[in-house]
């Protein structure tokens, strides 16, 4: 007898009872989904241990999406991020249209994510020292910049600038978003104005970089940071490694594109371990902004 399935639905044996496919993101749903496959060793982990690890692997140091909550917790002083532009919502100027209208792409993500858009900013403070903190959500369609995105952005360092008080961005973006169309690429140019105001006034600006920042984000204010900071293995980049070798036509050296390869080809000031991030941060702050 001829076993039948739906569309999409994987065989019992293409995956173990309670493991996630590699590549999801935990579902929080009880007792299942207690373990995941690593996606740098391949083992089997114990959900639990990994995010008492700070989402980290255990074994290979394989670094983990994080959503923007846990990105904030693990970064600043407990109880101290109060975000800021909440409200902002995307419109739909273009009228675009896909598989999809942009609208309602955008209506379902933001009842997925319970939020507007795929930045968050705020201020806090990390070892008492008050700071303005921005962070993507690259859940929220792969965390790319459209005008809401850029608007936030520029805004944070518009915050930092007012109160000459230091600004981290957090990112993980695929670029600007495309059912925005110019209105995303003229973000680029928005964010970096504002970030040089900021810079003229001597207000620092630490970028970290995570996995994966790629497109315009890359090329604007994420590369532009007076410290270049990232966690290990994240793609960087503006286009991606198989465009480059497809345009090219030619085989990209090992590792290319990843933050231990731009580390070694000087456009990255420091990679940093996640747990050590806080305290690193912490560090510079104090180098760039107490008196001599």
């Amino acid at each position: 007898m001829t076993e039948h399935r739906s569309a999409g639905e994987r065989p019992w044996f293409s995956h173990k009872p309670g493991v996630e496919p590699q590549g999801a993101e935990r579902r929080d749903n009880g007792a299942g989904n207690l373990w995941r496959k690593c996606e740098g060793c391949a083992e089997i982990l114990h959900v639990p241990d990994v995010e008492a690890n700070a989402s980290v692997c255990p074994l290979c140091q394989y670094h983990f999406p994080l959503d923007w909550r846990s990105r904030v917790r693990l970064l600043v002083d407990e109880g101290s991020f109060e975000e800021t532009d909440r409200g902002i919502s995307p419109q739909d100027p273009l009228k675009f249209f896909d598989s999809k209208s942009y609208r309602d792409r955008l209506e379902e993500t933001q009842a997925k994510r319970a939020g507007k858009d795929a930045f968050i900013n705020g201020r806090a403070t990390i070892e008492g020292r008050p700071i303005w903190l921005g962070t993507f959500d690259f859940q929220f369609m792969g965390g790319s910049m459209g005008s809401v995105v850029g608007e936030k952005v520029t805004r944070l360092f518009e915050y930092g600038a007012a109160d000459r008080a230091p600004v981290v961005i957090v990112s993980a973006s695929g670029g600007a978003r495309m059912q925005e169309g110019i209105l995303s690429l003229m973000q680029m140019a928005k964010s970096t104005a504002a970030l040089q105001r900021m810079r003229r006034l001597g207000v620092p600006f630490v970028s970290v970089l995570t996995h994966p920042t790629t497109g315009g984000v890359a090329a604007s204010f994420a590369m532009l940071g007076d410290v270049i900071l990232a966690e290990p293995r994240a793609l960087i980049g503006f286009a991606g490694p198989r465009v480059i070798e497809q345009t090219i036509r030619q085989k990209l050296p090992p590792g290319f594109q990843r933050s231990e390869y731009l580390l070694d080809h000087g456009m990255l000031d420091a990679i940093v371990h996640r747990r050590e991030l806080r305290p690193t941060l912490a560090r510079l702050f104090g180098l760039l902004t107490d008196p001599a």
